[in-house]
């Protein structure tokens, strides 16, 4: 695991207070552990993404998913899931480091990266149950599976928890059927398994749900988005 030097800062106090020489962390403070991660995420970008920005411009989905394939394949992806789940294991500062080289080179495969490595992954491994980290985690840790996260709607976006989206407990009180429609989704058109936030009865907030992209489901996809920019970047309606 990463360790550094850490103090509570509170809001932006750093502006203003004055800084410890040993609480400021600079490059030169990497791990070997980091700078070789640093120097593998660099080698990969220069490798596939720089050479072949052209294509993001083309809405070459097809692209995107298969450089996030490789980016799992590389570990890239599993930054920082626990090793029981099928991750690396690392820090907060190793993690940085991949997603500062990922983000910086194309809006489109950035925008892949965090939906899937953040708001994709993070809410299971924070939030879910053992049983849900076992069995959803090693496949989003190795980019077997990719997810994406169902929480805009036409008449909710800021305000999320004023979402229309709805879950209704079946009779024999086995599972959830959930109806509505969710918008601006990133990575929709590739993605296995959705975070999808709904209401449960006239509860006060909304709930998120953990919903594989089966035909069960139920799950229909809107076109792909016409955007004015990061082009390669799956992005559509969701319907339930």
């Amino acid at each position: 695991m990463d360790k550094i030097a850490t103090k509570e800062i509170n809001g932006g106090a750093f502006i203003i207070s004055k800084t410890d020489s040993n609480q400021v962390f600079t490059p030169e403070d990497f791990s070997e552990e980091q700078t070789m991660i640093k120097e593998s995420v660099v080698e990969f970008i220069d490798r596939e993404v720089w050479p072949n920005k052209v294509r993001f411009e083309k809405k070459d989905y097809a692209f995107t998913e298969s450089l996030m394939k490789k980016a799992g394949e590389l570990g890239f992806l599993s930054i920082p899931v626990p090793e029981n789940y099928g991750g690396m294991g690392m820090g907060f500062v190793s993690t940085m480091l991949v997603c500062d080289y990922i983000s910086g080179a194309s809006g489109s495969i950035s925008t892949a990266f965090g939906a899937h490595t953040g708001i994709g992954i993070l809410p299971i491994l924070l939030y879910g149950t053992e049983t849900q980290k076992k069995e959803y985690l090693p496949k989003l840790a190795s980019g077997e599976w990719f997810a994406s996260y169902c929480l805009t709607e036409p008449g909710a976006g800021s305000d999320a928890n004023s979402g229309k989206t709805k879950a209704v407990l079946t009779e024999d009180g086995k599972y959830y059927e959930i109806t509505g429609q969710k918008m601006w989704i990133s990575n929709a058109g590739f993605a296995s398994l959705f975070i999808v936030f709904a209401r449960i009865g006239n509860d006060k907030n909304i709930t998120g749900f953990i919903v594989p992209k089966e035909n069960s489901n139920g799950i229909e996809l809107g076109e792909e988005e016409n955007k004015l920019g990061i082009h390669a970047s799956s992005t559509r309606q969701v319907f339930f």
